[in-house]
């Protein structure tokens, strides 16, 4: 070998040497992200990430964080969140809500609750100051009331008109967009700790039956947090998503590698595995995980979902799913 062939493969491997450590600090750099990170549901989550961002940045917990940034989208008239939202079958708007904090695993619920102004707050107080994980229907309200939360005496028979009259328009019209207000919101916080906390709030299915529950306060379905890993939250069609357990599973498949947007993907593979109605089964979710990485899938397409932190706030579209797997 020449003295010249000699240098030639030093500088070479020099270089690929160079190449390899750049690439590194990339992807370095790709798998922490920017904290604090909000994530949650559709393009109405945007406020209330906002929000969230705002009482982290002033010096709020977490859990302050969750709770005050739900109440933006549970005051906003949403039509599918808080007391403006559908009412069930009996003309009667009943309401769901969940808090998890991740640094001590602790969990609050509330379900088919009635004429309190902020379900989110309810859970919280559930999980702060009882032994138990959830109260539902009149025990869920005594218990607010007590704990001197809002309550709002509603028109429940002027709720239902009007929405009997919204869904008979959107018949007529079956093939307009989807009004933007129109489903769950599933909120997830990562702080610049690395601890993690989320919530969901929702007034669940229009038309259902008194007492039907969703997965929105389910822990595991509607939302899940793990410390250790990351969260999830879910949105669409409750029965579809709880039957899986799927905002625990896409934790579960974060805890094996996967990046949240992957781990999304294949908790909606897995349930197409099983379902008879393909890709019309209405199951969206968001996810985050420790590095500060994000990401959403969804299985209807008009699904979006709103990512914040210090540097920007947006709305972010669908990324799909991908082919199946056989």
């Amino acid at each position: 070998m020449t003295r010249r062939k000699f240098l030639n493969q030093v500088a070479v491997g020099v270089a690929a040497a160079t190449a390899n450590t750049v690439a590194r600090s990339a992807e370095s750099k790709e798998e922490k992200g920017e904290v604090p990170l909000i994530v949650s549901t559709w393009p109405f989550g945007k406020a209330s990430n906002d929000e969230a961002l705002k009482i982290l940045l002033g010096g709020g917990s977490l859990l302050d964080a969750v709770e005050k940034g739900i109440w933006v989208t549970e005051s906003s008239g949403n039509g599918s969140v808080g007391l403006s939202g559908s009412p069930n079958a009996a003309g009667v708007v009943q309401l769901d809500a969940c808090i998890m904090n991740g640094p001590d695993h602790k969990a609050g619920s509330v379900a088919g609750l009635e004429g309190i102004r902020h379900p989110i707050s309810a859970a919280r107080r559930v999980m702060e100051k009882t032994r138990h994980v959830l109260l539902v229907g009149e025990g869920a309200r005594m218990f607010a009331l007590e704990e001197g939360l809002e309550s709002v005496e509603l028109n429940s028979k002027e709720r239902y008109e009007k929405w009997q009259k919204q869904r008979a328009s959107q018949r007529a019209k079956p093939a307009e967009k989807k009004p933007d207000n129109h489903d769950t919101i599933a909120l997830l916080v990562l702080g610049k700790d690395g601890n993690i906390a989320g919530g969901c709030s929702t007034s669940g299915l229009g038309g259902k039956l008194p007492g039907r529950v969703g997965d929105s306060p389910i822990i595991g379905s509607g939302l899940y947090v793990d410390n250790e890993v990351g969260a999830a939250g879910a949105t669409g069609l409750g029965e579809n998503v709880m039957r899986y357990c799927a905002s625990f599973l896409i934790v579960e498949f974060m805890r094996q590698g996967m990046t949240p947007h992957e781990a999304c993907v294949q908790a909606i593979r897995r349930v197409m595995r099983t379902e008879p109605k393909g890709t019309n089964l209405s199951i969206n979710f968001v996810a985050l995980d420790k590095q500060g990485r994000y990401g959403a899938a969804g299985t209807d397409g008009g699904f979006q979902y709103s990512v914040t932190t210090p540097g920007g706030s947006r709305v972010l579209p669908n990324p799909g799913i991908g082919t199946p797997e056989r």
